[in-house]
């Protein structure tokens, strides 16, 4: 239950599907409703093969590149802490998206794919995210379902938060859905925190 808890609110707090709101309605604007769905729907299923590629190569890849679980973990802890940083001081996170990759969303032709579906669902947070519990999870069949449903659950919400963006906009405006991404930043930071400790802890052990 713990492994399935922290993996449901790790999972959700960094693909964040609350913070797309006003970045697809920036990039839809000129859309009709059928159309965002469309968007909406498309980029979600994009991310979510993006991820599953990612969790089913993660570990051997790092096992190929010689890379210990224990390095992972602190290399994880680490950048979903900067992601936290961002969310903390309610700015855009360079980690899902640059500027000029923001300004190159904006004119490109299929904005689910490109920057929707990656690098803003499926960022390097996320990927690093979903690898770092698959590599816990190893075998254990219950652990890797509770991967998967909260992939599930996050990517699902995305779709909603997207579909009604607009009238979420008016409920929030910018400054809540701020406040939102502030508190969910402090677990986020908490979570990073107790990687890097697991990491350097059992690299100490080692020794």
């Amino acid at each position: 239950m713990e492994f399935f808890l922290s993996a449901i609110v790790t999972v959700f707090i960094v693909v964040d599907p609350i913070a797309l709101a006003p970045i697809f309605i920036g990039l839809t604007t000129r859309m009709t409703e059928e159309q965002r769905r469309h968007v909406a729907l498309r980029s979600v299923m994009v991310a979510a093969g993006i991820m599953i590629v990612f969790a089913a190569v993660g570990r051997p890849l790092l096992a190929a590149l010689g890379i210990s679980l224990n390095a992972f973990y602190i290399a994880g802890g680490a950048l979903l802490f900067l992601i936290a940083i961002d969310m903390l001081f309610a700015r855009p996170s360079r980690t899902r998206e640059t500027p000029e990759e923001a300004a190159e969303g904006r004119t490109a032709a299929d904005i689910s794919v490109f920057p929707l579906a990656i690098p803003i669902m499926s960022g390097p947070g996320s990927m690093a995210t979903i690898v770092l519990f698959m590599s816990q999870a190893g075998d254990n069949v219950l652990r890797i379902g509770s991967v998967a449903l909260a992939l599930a659950i996050a990517l699902t919400a995305s779709y909603v938060v997207m579909c009604l963006s607009g009238p979420l906009m008016a409920v929030l405006r910018r400054t809540g859905i701020a406040v939102v991404g502030r508190v969910m930043g402090v677990i986020l930071a908490a979570l990073a925190a107790q990687f890097v400790i697991n990491g350097v802890t059992a690299v100490l052990h080692l020794r």
